[in-house]
C-alpha cells in the first residue's frame, strides 16, 4: 500500500508564543492517480479501501525529531492506519527549550495524578483531527472513535497515562517503548514509586535489555541502576491490575533505549547515555512494527486471526524476544 503524508500546524492553548505551535506530519494510505493531471495535485487522495482509518497519535521522546519515527509510521500506514507524528519545541520541566512530547508535570504531581490528563499537546491534536475529518484529503475517512496512543520514552509515558476514556473517549488502546511510570523525586514522589496507569484499555509495553538510558536516569527516581529492564517490568507488574488478557509486556533481547529511533541525534545528550545494542536494529524494528501492528489489528480492529498471529509471534523461539508476559 502506498503511503503519503501532508503537514499541518496547531496551537496549544495556555502556552506563551512562540512556544505554542505544534507542527504535524500526517501519514495515510494513498491512492495513486492514473492521469497526469491528477498526479500534478500536491496531495494525493486517500485510498478508501480500509477507511474509515483508525488513527495512531505518536508521542516522541525528548529531543527526538518526529522524522526519526517515520519508519514506524510508514509500517503502520501500510496496514491501513493514519499516523500523526509531531514536533513541539517548548520548555521542559527544568526550563530548557527542547523537543518535547508535551508532558504536563503539574498534572503528574502526587496531589493531582491521576485525576487529570497529563498530555499538553493531545487536546490540540484531537481538535486538528476533527478539522481534518471535515475537510481535506482525509475528510470523512477518519475513525475518531478508534484512536491509539503510542510513544517512546517520555512520549511513551504520555501515551500510557492518557489512554483513559474518562478524559479522551475516542482513545481505545495504547503502546509504548522504553517507558516507565516511575515517579520523579523533583515533583514530590518518594524513591522507587511506580505510578498506577489507566487500566481499562488494551496496553502494549515494550522494553530492551540494553536500555542504558533507563539505567542512567535511575537517580532521578531515587533508585540504584540495577537491571535495565526493571523500570519497564515494574511498570507492567505494579502499574496495572490486568485481568482481561489484553495487556502485554515484551522485553526485546539486545535492544537499547533508542532502538525505536531511526538515527539517534548524536548532538543531543540522550543517545550518549545509552548502551550499545547487541542485535541488528533493522531486525528489532521489523519485530517491533509487527508486534505493534498485530496488537492494533487484534484489539482495535477486532480481527481474531491476528490475535493468534500475535500469540505465535511472542511465544515462538525468537532470539530477539527475551521475555513476554500477558495479563
Amino acid at each position: 500500500m502506498t503511503v503519503r503524508a501532508f503537514f499541518e500546524a496547531a496551537k496549544v492553548e495556555g502556552v506563551q508564543s512562540p512556544y505554542d505551535t505544534i507542527h504535524l506530519k500526517i501519514l495515510y494510505p494513498a491512492q495513486i492517480p492514473e492521469s497526469q493531471l491528477e498526479k500534478s495535485i500536491r496531495i494525493e487522495p486517500a485510498n478508501p479501501e480500509k477507511a474509515p482509518f483508525p488513527v495512531v497519535i505518536f508521542f516522541n521522546g525528548y529531543n527526538c525529531d518526529a522524522q526519526q519515527y517515520q519508519w514506524l509510521a510508514i509500517k503502520l500506514a501500510e496496514r491501513g492506519l493514519v499516523v500523526v507524528l509531531f514536533n513541539w519545541i517548548t520548555k521542559n520541566l527544568s526550563g530548557v527549550i527542547s523537543l518535547t512530547p508535551g508532558v504536563d508535570f503539574e498534572k503528574l504531581k502526587p496531589t493531582i495524578y491521576p485525576t487529570a490528563p497529563t498530555a499538553l499537546a493531545l487536546p490540540a491534536l484531537l481538535a486538528k483531527l476533527e478539522q481534518l475529518q471535515n475537510q481535506g484529503v482525509l475528510a470523512g475517512m477518519l475513525d475518531l472513535q478508534r484512536i491509539i496512543l503510542g510513544g517512546h520514552s517520555a512520549g511513551g509515558l504520555v501515551s500510557l497515562t492518557n489512554a483513559d476514556p474518562r478524559f479522551f473517549p475516542g482513545v481505545v488502546a495504547s503502546f509504548a517503548y522504553g517507558a516507565s511510570s516511575r515517579g520523579l523525586l523533583t515533583i514530590g514522589y518518594e524513591p522507587g514509586i511506580i505510578l498506577p496507569l489507566p487500566d481499562s484499555l488494551p496496553l502494549l509495553l515494550m522494553g530492551g535489555t540494553c536500555d542504558g538510558f533507563m539505567l542512567a536516569s535511575s537517580e532521578l527516581y531515587g533508585v540504584s541502576p540495577g537491571d535495565a529492564t526493571i523500570p519497564v517490568t515494574r511498570t507492567f507488574q505494579e502499574g496495572i491490575a490486568g485481568g482481561r488478557n489484553d495487556s502485554y509486556l515484551v522485553i526485546l533481547e539486545g535492544a537499547n533505549h533508542f532502538a525505536i529511533v531511526d538515527e539517534p541525534d548524536s548532538t543531543t545528550v540522550g543517545p550518549s547515555l545509552d548502551l550499545k545494542a547487541t542485535q541488528s536494529q533493522e531486525n528489532l524494528r521489523l519485530l517491533m512494527s509487527e508486534i505493534i501492528g498485530l496488537f492494533i489489528d487484534t484489539y482495535v480492529r477486532h480481527q481474531p486471526e491476528k490475535s493468534q498471529q500475535l500469540e505465535q509471534l511472542l511465544t515462538a523461539a525468537n532470539p530477539l524476544i527475551k521475555s513476554f508476559e500477558r495479563k
